[in-house]
């Protein structure tokens, strides 16, 4: 029995380390802009489809990423002010039929993208550009201020009947930490 165990264990121990390694998804390349009225952020999200993500869409399972958005007003004290709370999603789906991918982003438009390209639907997905936070008016020269930014993968609820056909579906799930990033006006 001990033979068997040590011999279950020996492939795990000779992996590199690198393999062992989880890779998780994070948000990049955080600007933040202005128009002449408003305050937009942009934002890009790495490693967010692992394989089983693309394993899920590719079989046809809606995939809903969300972005949760916040602006603080920073006074030096724990207690920050929010003054501004935003929640967007992304969704992804894949017709088999028709060998193309529609992605809607409600946030920049109530029609969805459609493509054959499932690199650019995967951009689509992960690249926030353009997302007004705040209108300038609402914000005061010379204060201090903090924006929030973190991305999750919506749980999928599949019908009981899928969930022995889709058992990986719990096994991809991600969620990113709070990026933050300080500002003054």
């Amino acid at each position: 029995m001990i033979f068997f165990i040590l011999m279950m264990m020996v492939p795990i121990c000779f992996l590199p380390s690198f393999a062992l390694a989880k890779v998780t998804a994070e948000i990049q390349d955080i600007r933040l802009v202005n128009t002449r009225d408003d305050l937009l952020t942009y934002f890009e999200i790495t490693h967010a489809f692992s394989d089983k993500i693309n394993q899920a869409v590719l079989n046809g399972v809606p995939t809903t990423f969300s972005f949760y958005i916040a602006l603080y007003k920073s006074d030096g004290s724990w207690l920050d002010k929010n003054i501004a709370d935003i929640k967007i999603k992304s969704t992804i789906k894949y017709n088999s039929l028709k060998k193309e991918f529609s992605v809607l982003r409600p946030w920049r438009s109530e029609t969805p993208v459609v493509t054959q390209s499932f690199d650019e639907a995967k951009a689509l997905m992960t690249e926030i550009d353009n997302l007004v936070i705040i209108p300038l008016n609402r914000l005061v020269k010379g204060d201090k201020y903090q924006l929030r930014i973190k991305a999750e993968l919506d749980k999928v609820t599949l019908p009981l009947s899928l969930h022995n056909i889709f058992f990986f579906v719990s096994y991809w799930n991600f969620e990113t930490n709070w990026y933050l990033i300080n500002f003054s006006y």
